[in-house]
């Protein structure tokens, strides 16, 4: 099972279209996927058509109650891919894990019990370096960054392999850099090309050949609780997110 957590505490990087269409991308390469919702503002959940007001478990219930991650689990409209839902109570989860005992390896011990059901698990983190996005970067094999083409590209992006660097030391060493998607890309403008140049001497080797382009179908998609690639399969956003799980796939299939 590979473990991918999807971060940059920059918000408006496309990081949450990114875990929503790659995470179903990968499922239609016929791998079985959970994507976990750990955003308080559950923008996965409703991205992939499911209800955040029920009363049925969700990822807060799984770190804070100890409920087993299985019994939050719900299947998506995408086929292959089940979703770990965020709902509103996920907001308070920072505060009450500060008190706990390895409080950094909660979402960790939940995955290793469902181990053997998946092939790749996505962990949508939160625009922010607290305990939620440390037990997504403790729980995981890989991290993958999304980072938008435009001026302020690389702002934070120390910060954010600084706290990397921490979580190798003290809680998770076999951490790694798995990839870097560049996000909201204009082939029409040198910005986009120039800030695809700054970022690739930032992360030698490390940045996805498939970029993702702005688009009004991308844009629309999680309104009616869909990926791109069910709401128009032939738009560019679909092709270019088609074409990023293929890389990932292939990467994986030849570590594995």
């Amino acid at each position: 099972m590979n473990i991918v957590a999807i971060a940059n505490q920059k918000g408006g990087v496309g990081k949450t279209t990114t875990a929503i269409n790659l995470s179903a991308c990968v499922a239609a390469c016929n791998r079985r996927v959970l994507i976990i919702d750990l955003d308080p503002q559950g923008n996965t959940t409703t991205g992939l058509g499911v209800d955040k007001n029920t009363d049925r478990p969700a990822i807060y219930d799984v770190l804070i109650n100890r409920v087993p991650l299985e019994e939050a689990v719900v299947q998506t409209t995408m086929p292959g891919l089940k979703i770990a839902p965020a709902n509103i109570s996920l907001a308070g989860a920072e505060v009450e894990l500060v008190s706990e005992i390895a409080r950094e390896y909660f979402l960790k011990r939940a995955l290793d019990a469902v181990k053997d059901q998946y092939d790749d698990v996505f962990i949508d983190c939160p625009p922010a370096l607290g305990l939620l996005t440390l037990n997504a970067l403790a729980a995981a094999d890989k991290l993958l960054v999304p980072i938008q083409c435009e001026f302020f590209a690389l702002e934070g992006l120390t910060d954010l392999m600084s706290t990397v660097a921490l979580v190798r030391k003290h809680l998770n060493p076999s951490l790694i850099v798995e990839g870097v998607v560049m996000t909201m890309f204009d082939k029409q403008t040198n910005l986009s090309k120039q800030v695809v140049a700054e970022v690739q001497r930032f992360f030698p080797n490390r940045v996805y050949q498939s970029y993702i382009p702005r688009n009004v179908r991308l844009a629309e998609a999680p309104s009616f609780g869909l990926p791109v690639i069910l709401y128009d399969k032939n738009c560019a956003g679909s092709q270019a997110y088609m074409a990023l799980a293929e890389e990932y796939v292939n990467g994986v299939k030849e570590n594995e």
